[in-house]
């Protein structure tokens, strides 16, 4: 496992999040961790995120002009927090006695695909950081932003540094990825909803892939697959003390001891339902086609047949994608939502629960407990999925804090 105080020289990616940047002075903090890992012998590239709440702020402006944030333009805005980031940290880092270079998404170059607000990484071309690292300089790197083959600015969505400091490392076959946060390490629930959550020292790819997937805003979703696929050591720390994280590893035998590892709730997604739908091959195809073409992805799908030949089919999507799914259903295939849309109807006030634990494998029982723990609570189940490692529960939103802490409790994850 590389660890930074290594004596053998590596080539650590840091990589720091909104809120450790979210000052002048939190700027200079960050310029002292990379020069003081510099001084080790290593080399460093840092990838920086927008100042904490300069992300809303531009975002705010354009939405007074237009809704829609899956533009061109709008790329082109919200990339300048990064820009005015890469810039100050530069400066600090020289500031303090250092020698380092900033770099942009299209001085990497980070290549994406064109599809603005969301975009995914293509390829990185790494030399002009190798260039900077081998002159003895610290690389300051965009997080969060690219360039598609026509050259316009992108973005890769909410959490997007994350996946910008995975790429980065994974370019660089670089020894260890620090994504410094806000917090220390992963929790096996929100402290702030659970108090005795307790600090997870290793956790498998597969693990932290579905707590991020299921609402845990340590890491970005994408920011774990790419690890997953290239092998790359993330350790999850706080920018505000030198403690031991979370390292993010592939699964070991021992984790397999632990049957549940996590809990969390997402309440970003929104529940779609379609009644009294002809009940004949094909018709689930041709309603989530347009969905696909449009990037919105599905999450839980339940299918209830009724017993007149028709059935009613709900699914859960991202909230912000929520109304664009439903404009979507009405324009592609008003024969099964109806002239006016009077078959579809939504829900906002929903909340996902899930237990995460690669232990579930080898332990039966879990689903039947964690129902037992909710109806204890008096808390309704609206939909079920389940994985290998992972089980969800859609509540009503108003429950999600309770349930969390009586899963946390029922299995026994406090401290």
């Amino acid at each position: 496992m590389p660890h930074c105080g290594r004596v053998r020289a590596v080539l650590i990616v840091q990589k720091y999040g909104g809120t450790s940047v979210g000052t002048i002075d939190r700027m200079k903090n960050v310029a002292a961790r990379c020069l003081a890992t510099q001084r080790k012998g290593h080399k460093v590239a840092v990838v920086v995120s927008a100042m904490s709440g300069e992300t809303n702020r531009l975002l705010e402006l354009t939405r007074q002009i237009q809704e829609d944030p899956n533009d061109r333009e709008v790329d082109v805005i919200i990339a300048t927090g990064e820009q005015v980031s890469v810039g100050l940290v530069a400066l600090a880092i020289r500031a303090a006695g250092g020698k380092a270079r900033s770099f942009l998404g299209h001085q990497c170059k980070i290549v994406t695909d064109s599809s603005f607000s969301r975009a995914r990484i293509v390829s990185i071309e790494s030399q002009p950081i190798k260039d900077a690292l081998d002159a003895g300089e610290i690389a300051v790197i965009a997080g969060f932003q690219g360039v598609d083959e026509k050259g316009s600015i992108t973005t890769l969505g909410r959490g997007g540094s994350d996946t910008t400091g995975v790429a980065i490392a994974a370019a660089l076959d670089a020894d260890v990825c620090e994504i410094y946060t806000d917090v220390d390490g992963v929790y096996t629930a929100d402290p702030n909803v659970v108090p005795n959550a307790r600090k997870v020292h290793r956790i498998s790819y597969e693990e932290m892939l579905e707590l991020a997937s299921l609402g845990a805003k340590v890491l970005q979703i994408r920011s774990v697959e790419l690890g997953m696929k290239y092998g790359v050591s993330i350790h999850v720390r706080s920018s505000f003390s030198d403690v031991e994280g979370t390292w993010v590893v592939p699964e070991e035998a021992a984790m397999e001891k632990v049957v549940v590892s996590g809990v969390t709730a997402s309440r970003d997604e929104a529940k779609v339902t379609l009644n009294d739908l002809p009940d004949t091959p094909g018709i689930a195809a041709k309603m989530f086609a347009p969905l696909a073409d449009a990037s919105i992805s599905v999450d839980m799908i339940v299918q209830n047949q009724a017993h007149d030949g028709t059935t009613d089919l709900t699914f859960t999507v991202p909230k912000g994608d929520r109304k664009r799914a439903m404009e979507l259903l009405k324009d592609k295939v008003p024969e099964l939502v109806g002239k006016d849309g009077e078959r579809i109807t939504y829900d906002d006030d929903i909340s996902k629960v899930s237990v995460v634990g690669v232990g579930m494998r080898s332990h039966a029982g879990i689903a039947k407990t964690m129902f037992e723990l909710l109806a204890k609570e008096g808390i309704n189940i609206q939909l079920i999925s389940t994985s290998e490692i992972k089980i969800s529960c859609v509540i009503a939103r108003k429950y999600a804090e309770l349930a969390v802490r009586a899963l946390h409790e029922g299995f026994g994850l406090g401290k």
